[in-house]
């Protein structure tokens, strides 16, 4: 058997470069690079075995862990879990600081390999630098923090166990019923030693992932369920656009009728305009698709995972007599609700649903109704978008301008706070890359670290990231990394003085939006009640190599926005927004409990409310 003596450090590299992905005869490389912060733990091994192998695969040099996996679970989402980067780190916070972001991409059904720096796997030296000692155990590092946050967890304790951990690793991360975050840990000491590999271990590699197909008893079931129905809806998640469905969906609602309700990650799986798109569900969803949602005798789920969001904390579905159909890969998934389980691939499921339903279609009525939610809530978004507010302007207003200004295949990037239900409710969706949010675990800071993966992986596209002051303070610094690598986004950085969202959530629980406004402390009344702290955020951004213009009102921002798609270096536009003007929900509710008791009278009225809501939320067995 051939042999190539490597350390296993430059095994893992040499393996990784030659792994491509296929789907539909289409193949591509599956790793676009490696991620990196270089420090005690990698930068003698890994660090080693990238400068070793620069010009065979290429190296990002980043300013946070967590950003960086943020950055490559973007790509991956913009790749449709077709690709992906590696990351690594040192041991120690270097290594944890990556768990927040291999939850993230976990939760997300997002594939990403992190490669943390580990102890020393030959235990005589310890404990070493930023080792966490167990009285229980020898074996246990920082790193055990990743278990339950990966979908795949291994430490390599020698250099031979990569031969088989790597095509483990491999397995999951195209696995489109099993990926999230993969660990692999790397104790230091054996990064660094050699073994004499398999020269097949470094062979091109293709992984071919299968539309897999739903039982056909099951689709014949679903058919007949379906044409039995007189007010179906379909939920439409983050699987459609990963498996390529959206024209099959398209198709699908045209010739039946039956309208389509949008997850965060589902969003873009219709054309806003489209007929039968009601947009967004859930608790910041539509009235169309909350008052169908209510309705429905049969809801069919597509490549949802049905969060609390998507379910408004499992009071959506009203109806006595609903029962539910759902198309997912993940059989999980689509077990939940009780459902009839289509365990299959969004694309060719849909497609086998269509042939089965032909002929089929909504009564008039019940279609009627549907076009008259959607001019309903086009009115509303108008209404919106062209509030006129003076001199400070809405959020509202703010995503009407920045829509305004994007061309069809331009892309808008957020995630947590008040902006991802203003977003899901008001974009108007053109294609089915142009909406990504981050929602599945409303992580802080994924906004510009995202933008950065989601430019990286379509160059071509204009990126606008939308971010609040909040969010933009814990992780701004991928600034630079974008002009290091003269990747362009504009940045669109909303500032409120405070965390909006969880604001109006503590207002609405009682607290008044306690601890939630950036207010200097009050000598007086000892609270944080002053004036605003006076911060310069704009400032911070140029500090860090970009471009900064700090419009004035509509008009000045349709300016703004307009100046920054010519520039070819990351521009941040600075706008001022009103906190208390907000997006109101919509024939929804989410469960935040209330204080059982209180010696606060508004809690005590809030109670009683949540109570009578509590008292709606039904299991679908």
């Amino acid at each position: 058997m051939e042999t190539r003596r490597l350390t296993m450090a430059q095994a893992i590299v040499q393996y990784l470069k030659v792994q491509y992905v296929s789907r539909d005869g289409v193949e591509q490389p599956f790793f676009g690079g490696m991620f990196g912060i270089f420090g005690h733990g990698n930068v003698a091994g890994i660090g080693q075995a990238l400068h070793q192998y620069a010009d065979e695969f290429r190296f990002y040099q980043t300013r946070n862990e967590q950003a960086m996996v943020h950055t490559a679970i973007a790509y991956a989402k913009m790749k449709d879990r077709l690709g992906t980067f590696a990351c690594t780190s040192s041991i120690g916070p270097g290594a944890t600081n990556m768990v927040t972001g291999a939850a993230t991409a976990t939760i997300n059904r997002l594939p990403v390999l992190l490669l943390p720096g580990d102890i020393f796997a030959r235990r005589n030296v310890a404990p070493v630098l930023q080792q966490l000692e167990s009285s229980s155990s020898q074996d246990v590092s920082v790193n055990d923090c990743f278990r339950p946050v990966s979908r795949y967890w291994d430490r390599l304790n020698r250099p031979d166990q990569a031969i088989t951990a790597l095509p483990e690793a491999m397995r999951v991360l195209v696995s489109p019923a099993e990926m999230g975050a993969v660990t692999l840990c790397c104790p230091q000491d054996v990064q660094t030693e050699a073994y004499d590999y398999p020269a097949s271990l470094f062979e091109k590699c293709v992984w071919t992932v299968r539309r897999a197909r739903a039982d056909r008893d099951a689709i014949v079931e679903a058919v007949a369920a379906i044409k039995a129905s007189k007010r179906p809806l379909i939920v439409a998640g983050g699987g459609v656009i990963y498996s390529g469905a959206t024209e099959a969906l398209a198709e699908l609602v045209t010739k039946t009728g039956i309208p389509v309700g949008e997850s965060q990650a589902g969003k873009g799986s219709m054309r806003f305009d489209q007929a039968g798109a009601l947009g967004a569900i859930g608790v910041t969803g539509t009235p169309g698709a909350n008052i169908l949602a209510r309705e429905a005798d049969i809801v069919i789920n597509i490549g949802t995972r049905l969060s609390d969001f998507t379910t408004a904390s499992k009071t959506a579905f009203q109806n006595p007599n609903v029962s539910f159909i759902s198309i997912n890969v993940s059989e999980f998934d689509a077990a939940k609700h009780g459902a009839l389980s289509l365990v299959g691939d969004a694309k060719v499921t849909i497609e086998e649903l269509a042939t089965g339903l032909e002929g089929y279609r909504v009564e008039e009525g019940y279609a009627a109704r549907i076009r008259e939610f959607q001019g309903e809530w086009e009115a509303e978004v108008e209404r919106i978008y062209t509030a006129g507010h003076r001199p400070i302007l809405s959020q509202g207003e703010v995503i009407g301008a920045v829509n305004q200004a994007s061309d069809d295949r331009d892309v808008m990037v957020a995630a947590a706070g008040s902006l991802p239900g203003d977003l899901h409710k008001l974009w108007r969706t053109r294609d089915p890359k142009q909406y990504h949010l981050e929602y599945g675990y409303s992580c802080m800071g994924y906004e510009i670290a995202g933008g950065l993966g989601i430019k990286m992986a379509d160059p071509d596209r204009e990126v606008y990231v939308m971010v609040g002051d909040g969010s933009y303070l814990m992780m701004a610094q991928e600034i630079m990394t974008s002009i290091q690598e003269d990747v362009k986004l504009t940045i669109v950085l909303l500032d409120n003085y405070g965390h909006a969202s969880i604001g109006g959530l503590s207002e609405a629980t009682g607290s008044d939006g306690f601890g939630t406004k950036f207010k200097m402390r009050n000598a007086a009344s000892g609270q944080l009640d002053g004036d605003n702290v006076p911060t310069d955020l704009a400032a911070n951004a140029e500090s860090l190599g970009a471009i900064v213009l700090r419009p004035e009102g509509k008009e000045g921002l349709m300016n703004a926005l307009a100046e920054a798609k010519g520039n070819d270096r990351t521009t941040v536009i600075a706008v001022e927004v009103d906190c208390e003007v907000r997006v109101p929900g919509y024939e929804s509710w989410w469960d935040v409990p209330i204080a059982e008791v209180s010696t606060v009278q508004e809690v005590q009225r809030l109670r009683e409310e949540y109570v009578g809501h509590v008292a709606r939320e039904r299991y679908h067995l």
